[in-house]
């Protein structure tokens, strides 16, 4: 296909996205992923400025989904917190590897990117179906974007273990991320306040947010490292500062306005985009073996300790910490540039992490949907 009609199909694609989810009631983030399946299927291929796009649009919804979170309410229910983040991490990671050694043949180093793959739950996705419910402020909310950060970490400590192979960049890029964070509180807060710059046109807090994101990515690629646990940290000193101060609470909203609009479909469209469907129909076993060791795990780790805390939105939240996508396909992207996963097992697994990010999804908020918001027992 010409390259010069990709941008029409992709905003073709964003607009029937947001009317779909609008007319049946479900997150845009499926739409998005699956309407970007289909046009991979139809031979519509990403784009280099898409991947760039979408690389960024994760990076943007990690830094909102850190705004969102409760820091006093994750320092008063840490234990909690890490008891089902570890539980959501350990049980599809042993899972996957057992079933990808044992069952499917697969190498040692193969299998153990799937176990890892299928370890994360998906703070992209879990932050948009919250955001767009209007459950972001609940109890149940809060605590699960922090069960979902905290997976993450440790999906994201695993993959640094198995990947990363340290340099002076890498030094470079903790040395300078922990220096700028340690410090922005005071200065962005200025930054942002200033009389000059806020409440102008031509959006300054925002393009300086967009700014310093894209030095982390910038800077964690030159390093061989991931930008997504600075900018949720990010996130959560910069959400302090919207909370506390009314004169910057429009920042966000706005910021949310301008992602949602145009950058983080992106995110989810080249997800769809880059899934063989030719090789998830080679191996319709291996992809449903996959996929069912995926939400059996989640479910055996994480559904009791939820059902404790959340007796009426206990299933809802089991199935959010079931889904997957981003750093899972970190992981598989990761695997394949070093050798490890061949294209049909990179296809398969892709595969399988969309699923995970669509079928949990529209099951809890089409058949399991809270009757009404908690607070943490």
């Amino acid at each position: 296909m010409e390259p010069d009609k990709i941008p029409l199909i992709a905003g073709l694609i964003i607009f029937a996205a947001s009317l779909l989810s609008l007319r049946l009631g479900v997150s845009v983030a499926i739409f998005e992923i699956l309407l970007g399946l289909a046009a991979g299927v139809l031979g519509v291929k990403a784009q280099d400025w898409m991947l760039q796009l979408a690389g960024f649009g994760g990076i943007v919804l990690t830094f909102l989904a850190g705004a969102e979170v409760d820091t006093k309410l994750l320092r008063d229910n840490f234990r909690r917190a890490a008891a089902v983040s570890f539980m959501s991490f350990a049980a599809p990671l042993a899972g996957g590897y057992l079933f990808a050694r044992y069952a499917a043949g697969w190498s040692a180093p193969a299998s153990l990117i799937t176990g890892i793959a299928l370890s994360e739950t998906s703070l992209a996705v879990v932050y948009s179906v919250l955001v767009e419910t209007g459950r972001s402020k609940s109890g149940t909310g809060k605590l699960l974007m922090a069960c979902t950060f905290l997976t993450n970490t440790l999906t994201a400590l695993a993959l640094s273990l198995l990947f990363l192979k340290p340099n002076l960049h890498t030094l470079l890029f903790l040395g300078i991320a922990g220096l700028f964070l340690a410090f922005s509180g005071r200065f962005s807060m200025w930054l942002i306040r200033h009389p000059a710059l806020s409440g102008k046109v031509v959006e300054p807090e925002i393009k300086y947010i967009f700014f310093i994101l894209l030095g982390f990515v910038y800077l964690a690629e030159l390093g061989s490292s991931q930008a997504i646990l600075p900018a949720f940290i990010f996130g959560l000193l910069m959400g302090r500062h919207f909370k506390a101060q009314r004169a910057t609470a429009g920042i966000k909203s706005r910021l949310r306005t301008v992602a949602y609009a145009f950058i983080t479909p992106f995110f989810f469209i080249v997800a769809g985009m880059k899934v063989s469907a030719e090789a998830l129909l080679a191996a319709p076993f291996l992809f449903t073996g996959l996929f069912a060791v995926k939400q059996l795990t989640k479910f055996a780790g994480t559904h009791f300790l939820l059902q404790r805390w959340f007796p009426k939105a206990g299933v809802y939240s089991t199935l959010l910490m079931s889904t997957g996508l981003t750093f899972g396909l970190i992981a598989v992207l990761s695997g394949v540039r070093a050798g490890y996963l061949d294209a049909t097992q990179y296809s398969v697994l892709t595969g399988v992490l969309i699923a995970s990010a669509v079928l949990p999804t529209f099951a809890a908020q089409r058949w399991f949907p809270p009757s009404e918001e908690e607070d943490i027992v």
